[in-house]
């Protein structure tokens, strides 16, 4: 299947360098979120990102302006329609992303592939909210999207042969190494990686360490590149949580459950960089 236009739900850190990488490909894109202050922020992002490739030779002022040509907004769904290929990147909560397929179900072509970027839902039970189970796949990027080289691609129960090579295929033309994973809670990163993060916090909620103690142990004991507690932030908490969440009630494991101290920053409203603080101050 070929790939021309490719729409992105969300205009967030995520769905703005999805956009981003999208549009460098050569790729029309439509990228959309519910309110405009959303699609123009995501779009001065992927300028910014852009002007400081061109400030260290990466591209030219000319290739810049192309990829920026590519990419159209809108805060109309229903400018899908012209997608051939959607990925879903709206926030970490399993009721919006149900919506969001119904939605897009009734509006794409029966052969567009729809795609979520989510971190942890069952792609089975989003694709189970269309009548196309076949073309429904996850397409997991990696913050920040324009850097990361890494797209988990998981294939739902019904998802088809041809759809995951459709996915597959448009993640090397991103730039991009796939890596197959199946259909559980987490699936591979965040399986591995959100437990880290939760164990951390339970570290710092039960005094074992400080907080720039606990990071520094994992940046120059275990060569990570940031620390947990930092990624954290970035990653934000409110979305961490979401993922521990999910974790424990698909595994029914004590294990994943998310550390009070997680949940009483997410309900104070710490969030990480986003909002300003988190276990850092920004």
């Amino acid at each position: 299947m070929e790939i021309k236009t490719f729409g992105v739900i969300g205009a967030g850190q995520m769905g703005n360098g999805i956009s981003q990488v999208a549009a460098q490909s050569g790729l029309q894109v439509v990228m959309s979120d519910i309110k405009q202050e959303f699609v123009d922020k995501g779009l001065k992002t992927i300028a910014n990102n852009l002007s400081r490739n061109v400030d260290k030779g990466k591209m030219t002022a000319e290739e810049k302006d192309a990829v920026l040509g590519g990419i159209k907004t809108t805060t109309d769904l229903n400018d899908m329609a012209a997608a051939d290929f959607v990925v879903e990147a709206a926030t970490e909560n399993e009721g919006l992303k149900f919506g969001i397929f119904k939605s897009l179900d009734k509006i794409c072509r029966p052969d567009t592939v729809l795609a979520t970027n989510t971190s942890s839902i069952p792609i089975g039970r989003i694709a189970s909210q269309t009548s196309r189970p076949g073309k429904v796949i996850g397409m997991h990027f990696m913050n920040p999207v324009p850097v990361m080289k890494l797209v988990e691609v998981i294939r739902g129960l019904e998802t088809s042969d041809d759809t995951f090579a459709t996915t597959w295929d448009l993640s090397v033309k991103f730039g991009k190494t796939p890596a197959q994973a199946s259909d559980y809670p987490g699936f591979i990163a965040n399986r591995i990686l959100l437990p880290m993060i939760n164990e951390a916090v339970y570290c710092l909620y039960h005094g074992v360490g400080k907080r720039e103690d606990i990071d520094t142990v994992m940046k120059l004991g275990m060569n990570h590149p940031m620390g947990p507690l930092a990624l954290a932030d970035l990653i934000g908490l409110d979305t961490c949580l979401a993922i521990m969440e999910t974790l424990y009630d698909g595994f029914k494991d004590s294990k994943y459950r998310p550390c009070p101290l997680l949940r009483k920053y997410v309900e104070a409203g710490r969030l990480g960089k986003k909002s300003g603080r988190g276990f850092y101050d920004y």
